[in-house]
């Protein structure tokens, strides 16, 4: 799963990095147990408190620690948006947001554990980086990434998640584009950020896409918006997939970049925009929810 992957692989960064720290909002316990025992003075559980959380992450972020701050993406996200964006943001403090849970993969546990608008919220903030991985290699590369450069990050991981791609990564930056496939069929492109790799994955299979390029963005930020023009002066057909709303969500990011003066067709994958009322397992609510 990818949030062992996760906790096994910012250990490995603690065991070099004495500055690394991680709070935990009272959950994560059949992962983090292995964190806390090798590290117990960069260890903190401060309960079912996720506004103090940020603040206790701000305090000790600004004494020079590298603070993760990890909880289910809503509580981490909006229960906390004023201290994130006051404490965190504004102070330009190192503290990375991990969110567990992307999209409904707590799809079971009904809406207050989806995570269908945090893309909205995190990208608005100027000196918030978003780290959105779609499998193992990407995440790693992102950990490594941001423990080099430490500043305000926001992780978005899902839980279930297992997809790893063995294609070494040369190079990743904000805004910049991984290739997973090349296309056969220039200008055509499938572009998607964090686990809804794997739903673009399963369109590039289909006779329609298998000949698009699949390409992926696992960092980005307001400040790397710009630079997607370049990107994409010499695609004509482009579809984007995301697990999150359209709506100020990743294709919204990318749509914003766009140089109306040339001809781009555009289409998004995203989850419809009503409320999700059902509680399912992940599979069943994409099934019924995403376009």
């Amino acid at each position: 799963m990818m949030r062992k992957f996760f906790i096994d692989s910012l250990i490995k960064l603690a065991k070099k990095n004495n500055r690394i720290f991680l709070i935990v909002g009272d959950l994560g316990f059949s992962v983090v147990e292995k964190f806390r025992e090798l590290f117990p003075q960069r260890f903190l559980n401060v309960g079912v408190a996720e506004q103090n959380m940020m603040g206790v992450a701000s305090g000790i972020a600004a004494e020079g620690y590298h603070v993760f701050a990890y909880s289910i993406a809503n509580f981490s996200t909006f229960r906390c948006a004023e201290q994130i964006r006051n404490d965190i943001d504004y102070h330009n403090l190192p503290v990375t947001i991990v969110s567990v849970g992307a999209g409904v993969s707590y799809g079971n546990l009904g809406y207050t554990h989806h995570a269908l608008q945090d893309y909205s919220l995190m990208r608005s903030l100027p000196n918030t980086l978003i780290l959105s991985p779609g499998e193992k290699n990407e995440l790693e590369y992102c950990l490594k990434y941001i423990c080099n450069k430490p500043q305000p990050s926001y992780l978005r991981i899902d839980n279930s998640n297992d997809i790893e791609i063995k294609k070494k990564i040369k190079k990743l930056y904000p805004g910049n584009w991984r290739m997973i496939k090349k296309e056969k069929k220039k200008g055509s492109i499938l572009l998607s950020t964090g686990s809804a790799l794997r739903k673009a994955l399963e369109l590039n299979k289909k006779k329609k896409f298998n000949d698009y390029g699949l390409y992926t963005i696992p960092i980005w930020s307001m400040k790397s918006k710009q630079q997607q023009k370049k990107k994409l002066k010499k695609i004509k057909n482009l579809v984007i997939i995301e697990d999150h709303i359209e709506d100020c969500g990743f294709s919204s990011w990318i749509k914003e970049s766009v140089d109306f003066n040339r001809r781009i067709l555009i289409k998004s994958v995203n989850f419809k925009k009503n409320i999700i009322g059902k509680v399912g397992s992940q599979k069943f609510l994409e099934n019924q929810y995403l376009f």
